[in-house]
């Protein structure tokens, strides 16, 4: 009988158990693609750039036989069920605040057109619920979270399928209900799709992995995977990752903690929805913040990285320029942002995830909340990260800087400039030394 296998954040064909379950007793299969209004208007040329392309790749693998449709999923799905007469929906769980609410006014509609919707893993190793303190309640600190975690382990990688499905094509269904996948003819430095998200791990692998505890801090060189954006949009599953890595080697250890972080950030916000914008530890809505016309004046001069902060500036432009930004530089522009220009994390959050290929509701916004100190396992208010210092010890030669700052190309000193900024460069916006004092003035007010 036919079945719906309906992609959203796992847009591969390889280490999917929904299509197991979709194709179980010789099925036939639709798969298909909802493109939610919703989401293209709140995502960023380069981010639906990524996901057209990872959907072109998705297309090209299954040679054609992807329907992408337009429309709001609690309509769109119960209609090709009819087009096909299904009655079973196969999907991978999502547990962001938005995916929890557009699940259920599917499941709503497909109940009332007789018909299931039935989730079969996630996108993440230990998907948010499984890992818990014995008395059943979540953790809130991430050291505790991750020695449950390990405990509670994962599975290995799901087996391929693809090769034997009996793919319904959608040639035949309504002409009207097709459209074409999203390309805004944005340039992306990373190719999406899922060989192209094999193909990247394995270089990392071969060639970074093993240096990855050290060169993950440094944004002058490539020391990091570049694995978030495949993350994002499952054209890879941790699973497949996490079958070349171990606790026992120092590179790999490091990096399973890192999709442990994933997994923890998952876990808070499905647990606290609300920290998707609110404060977790709501103590921290009495801070006093800036939002009058200089604090909007600073906050643009922030985005366009022309704060006089050359590490800063370097980060901005680099997110303004290729939809990425290295880790550590989004600390130090978050804590420049939350703790030098007292503005509303959420400003910040919010202009992350315009930019961001990788944006990712969970992690952008708890990470976000660490830089902030309002978050779960957050950073002590009193630390305020000296972009100077910060820049000397992860850019020590200054050639990131140089790289997205082409004013300082030629400046020997690109952290300190000693010697004033060149031509074309702004001066500093603000004291650091006196806005940290500023800072932890008002963090100390908080009850």
């Amino acid at each position: 009988m036919p079945t719906l296998l309906w992609f959203r954040r796992d847009l591969r064909l390889h280490d999917l158990p929904p299509l197991l379950e979709a194709a179980a007793d010789g099925n036939e299969v639709l798969a298909c693609f909802v493109l939610d209004p919703r989401l293209e208007k709140s995502s960023g040329p380069r981010r639906l750039q990524f996901l057209g392309d990872s959907l072109r790749a998705l297309s090209d693998a299954l040679d054609g036989r992807l329907l992408i449709t337009r429309g709001r999923p609690e309509e769109r799905i119960p209609l090709l069920c009819k087009q096909i007469d299904a009655t079973e929906v196969h999907v991978s769980a999502d547990f962001s605040p938005f995916g929890v609410r557009r699940d259920e006014a599917v499941k709503a509609a497909l109940t009332e057109a007789g018909a299931t919707l039935q989730p079969t893993g996630s996108p993440y190793l230990v998907a948010p619920g499984r890992v818990t303190k014995d008395d059943g309640t979540p953790y809130k600190v991430f050291t505790p979270f991750l020695a449950k975690w390990r405990e509670v382990g994962w599975r290995k990688p799901a087996p391929s399928a693809s090769a034997t499905v009996n793919w319904i094509d959608p040639a035949g269904l309504a002409p009207k209900l097709r459209v074409e996948a999203p390309d805004p003819g944005a340039d992306l430095d990373l190719a999406a799709g899922e060989a192209a998200a094999l193909a990247g791990w394995a270089e990392f692998v071969d060639s970074g992995l093993g240096d990855y505890t050290e060169d993950r801090n440094r944004p002058d060189k490539p020391g990091t995977s570049r694995m978030s954006a495949h993350l994002k949009f499952g054209t890879i599953h941790p699973r497949t990752m996490a079958a070349d890595l171990s606790f026992r080697a120092q590179g790999p250890a490091t990096y399973l903690r890192e999709l442990a972080f994933r997994d923890f950030y998952a876990a808070v916000l499905d647990r606290w929805p609300d920290s998707a914008w609110w404060n977790w530890n709501r103590n921290f809505d009495a801070i006093e913040v800036d939002t009058g016309p200089e604090a909007k004046k600073a906050f643009e001069a922030w985005k366009e990285g022309r704060t006089g902060f050359p590490i800063v500036d370097a980060g901005m432009r680099q997110l303004r320029d290729s939809g990425f930004v290295h880790n550590r530089v989004r600390m130090i522009v978050a804590s420049f942002l939350v703790k030098d220009l007292h503005l509303p994390w959420q400003w910040g959050a919010q202009w992350f995830l315009e930019q961001l290929v990788d944006g990712d509701m969970a992690n952008n916004q708890h990470g976000w909340q660490w830089c902030a100190g309002s978050g779960t396992d957050a950073a002590p208010y009193f630390r305020v990260f000296n972009p100077t210092t910060q820049g000397q010890k992860f850019d020590p030669n200054g050639d990131y800087v140089r790289r997205w700052v082409p004013e300082l190309a030629d400046v020997d000193d690109v952290h300190k400039l000693k010697g004033g900024p060149p031509p074309g460069y702004p001066e500093p916006i603000v004291d650091h030394a006196a806005e940290r004092a500023e800072a932890l003035r008002r963090y100390s007010q908080i009850g």
